[in-house]
């Protein structure tokens, strides 16, 4: 078994260009950035790709792929078909037409929305979909299978734009696909946050996994989703960590570990 740490919504980097067609002033793109950042999720993973991170298994079969663009520029776990992408409805599609808390941050009515849209999706989506593909390509090439955990983080209190808001809130939401997460995965998971004192519910307030669209259906792909309830490692309102962010990469490690061995 291989593994794929996907972390991709920590970044709080937004280019030059693509700033000026935000329509926030400063002050509020820090506010939209504080509150839509998956703030430290990156440090989750850190150094987990080191050859001597997971003694007794083979170097290469865990790596990381972490996004280095705010999901400002565009969100690349959604689907560009938007009548396949229900966050269209509430402007949170793979280009951000509103912030957490509904205000507009890209008036999709303008003239010249479309050609942005397209820009956006030829310059920072596509290329990253193309890096992810050809890692877990390779990861198939050559260990026959490969597991996906998706790294993620989310509020203690529910944001205007989810589509679930009256579920419940746990410290950790272990997000599944139908297919492509076999219920031994969620029981590794579940077994590890039992261990660490994490309390943990399955498919709320998110769910489903990210599977690269071409092993969508292909059962080598296994894939997981880890959301982590913010408060359980940071103060939300400075994005301050503190020491529960220890607690979480115990967390991530335990489930690689379990993962490399089944």
């Amino acid at each position: 078994m291989s593994v794929v740490l996907h972390v991709p919504h920590a970044s709080t980097h937004i280019p030059e260009d693509v700033r000026e067609s935000i329509a926030l002033d400063d002050a509020a793109l820090a506010g939209e950035l504080l509150a839509s950042t998956d703030h430290h999720t990156d440090r989750f993973v850190e150094g987990f790709d080191h050859p001597e991170a997971f003694p007794g298994s083979e170097p290469g079969r865990v790596r990381l792929h972490i996004n280095r663009h705010s999901r400002l520029v565009v969100d690349p776990e959604r689907f560009l078909d938007p009548e396949r992408e229900a966050t269209e409805t509430v402007g949170r599609g793979a280009v951000y037409t509103h912030g957490h808390d509904g205000r507009v941050l890209r008036d999709a009515s303008r003239p010249g929305f479309s050609a942005l849209r397209a820009d956006l999706i030829d310059r920072f989506f596509r290329p990253y979909h193309a890096e992810v593909e050809q890692l877990v390509a390779d990861m198939l090439d050559r260990y026959g299978t490969c597991t996906i955990v998706d790294v993620h983080s989310y509020p203690r209190d529910a944001q205007a734009y989810e589509l679930d808001a009256e579920g419940g809130r746990p410290q950790l939401c272990i997000g599944t696909d139908a297919l492509h997460t076999p219920a031994g995965l969620v029981a590794d998971v579940t077994a590890v946050a039992d261990v660490l004192g994490i309390g943990c519910a399955v498919d709320t307030p998110f769910s489903g996994a990210f599977v690269p669209t071409p092993w969508l259906g292909d059962e080598r792909v296994r894939a997981v989703m880890l959301e982590v309830r913010r408060d359980t490692y940071m103060d939300e309102a400075t994005a301050t960590p503190h020491d529960g962010l220890e607690q979480v990469r115990a967390l991530v490690r335990g489930v690689v570990e379990r993962t490399l061995a089944a």
